[in-house]
């Protein structure tokens, strides 16, 4: 066999990357005008090419503070954060007490109306910190979804979301038996403490990143 059958030609090689290195960037133009759809920045005029695009989304991690100075600003003005602050411990409580109704019904088999109303209180809380969490996006990133500092937890979020609504579907379309409708509800309970961690994570890195760029303090 010729050293040409393993090895081709600088040429072929060479026309290789460039339709891969075609492909990807066909893939980023598509996502980021995919993402520009559904959430578009305000800012384009003063900014130029203003969508995301998954290069783009890598290069910030490494090199983007998770709040500029004018967004950390924005964040401590708008009464949104409060409203956050407020919903993301209740929402927290509703899940723990629901939690433990849906786990007894599917263990004992009792207590199936009181499971499903947890649940549905749950996911009422869901959808209004959902709400409340775009309004505080747009106010403080100019994006109602998917900034660049909360990307990955706002694309899980909505896997939690479309669990929760599907189990809602279930309950007002009467599909399956209860326990069905619980065990897809234990599904979305699990994608909500993962959703969950990641915001925890997120309030941890802004709280360690406050000081830093607060600068010495003056003796």
């Amino acid at each position: 066999m010729s050293s040409s059958a393993i090895h081709p030609p600088g040429g072929q090689s060479g026309r290789h990357d460039g339709t891969s290195k075609a492909g990807r960037g066909l893939v980023d133009r598509a996502f980021g005008a995919a993402l520009d759809a559904v959430a578009p920045c305000p800012w384009s005029a003063h900014t130029g090419d203003h969508r995301l695009t998954l290069r783009s989304l890598r290069a910030m991690r490494g090199t983007r503070p998770l709040y500029t100075t004018e967004e950390r600003a924005r964040r401590d003005a708008t009464p949104w954060t409060l409203v956050q602050g407020i919903l993301a411990p209740v929402q927290f409580i509703a899940f723990g007490i629901s939690l433990v109704l849906v786990v007894n019904y599917l263990w004992t088999g009792e207590g199936a109306g009181a499971a499903t109303l947890s649940v549905l209180i749950k996911t009422t809380l869901l959808y209004l910190i959902m709400v409340t969490g775009a309004v505080w996006e747009k106010v403080v990133f100019g994006r109602f979804l998917f900034a660049p500092s909360f990307f990955w937890e706002d694309v899980f979020s909505m896997l939690v979301l479309a669990l929760h609504t599907a189990y809602l579907g279930m309950v007002l379309l009467n599909i399956g038996t209860p326990r069905e409708q619980l065990i897809l509800a234990l599904a979305a309970y699990a994608t909500y403490i993962i959703n969950a961690a990641q915001f925890v994570w997120k309030l941890r890195m802004a709280r360690l990143e406050a000081p830093a760029r607060a600068g010495p303090v003056p003796a």
